[in-house]
């Protein structure tokens, strides 16, 4: 469109608001779910880092459960109907290396928001979940048009360059000189 406004996401953030908007995030193991009313031409996103939450909640966007409530309702007040909400999601990778079990973070992930969307009578028009790479997604809250690019390399082998590098530069701060 050209004069939308340009939003960055966070964990625990969403977005949905009447005026088109690009709506932006990255995520690892985290999920972002875009809901989409092609009828009323507005969607909106979450990113959330758990399924749910145990103990007391500071921050309920962080949760799947909440997160999902608090994005349904923000696109209801927009004029969507629940009934013609379609769902795109995005994430759950398994970025840190560690070795991927049922129950680790991203499969918990996952599986909460198929459960969720399937239960709650959404219809998932597209995923892109799993993997071992980060993703960034960028979403059309007037088209429904989403877009993701997975970064080049998984975020443990970055940290691992970065320990190597960081050990190599101990390395040669620790050798003495001798200068004549």
């Amino acid at each position: 469109m050209g004069d939308e406004l340009d939003v960055t996401l966070y964990i625990g953030g969403r977005y949905a608001e009447a005026e088109p908007a690009t709506v932006r995030t990255t995520l690892g193991s985290c999920i972002a779910v875009c809901l989409y009313d092609p009828a009323r031409r507005v969607g909106g996103m979450n990113h959330f880092m758990l399924p749910e939450a145990t103990g007391s909640v500071s921050d309920p966007g962080r949760y799947g459960g909440y997160a999902m409530e608090l994005l349904i309702g923000d696109l209801q007040k927009c004029g969507a109907l629940r009934s013609r909400m379609v769902a795109k999601v995005f994430g759950g990778g398994h970025v840190l290396g560690t070795a991927e079990r049922e129950d680790s973070v991203p499969n918990r992930n996952i599986a909460f928001t198929r459960e969720y969307l399937r239960d709650e009578g959404f219809r998932v028009v597209s995923t892109d979940v799993g993997g071992l790479l980060p993703r960034l997604v960028k979403f059309e809250t007037w088209s429904g048009r989403a877009f993701v690019r997975r970064l080049a390399r998984p975020v443990a082998t970055l940290r691992a360059e970065e320990q190597l590098h960081q050990s190599s530069r101990r390395a040669v701060a620790t050798t003495s000189l001798d200068f004549f």
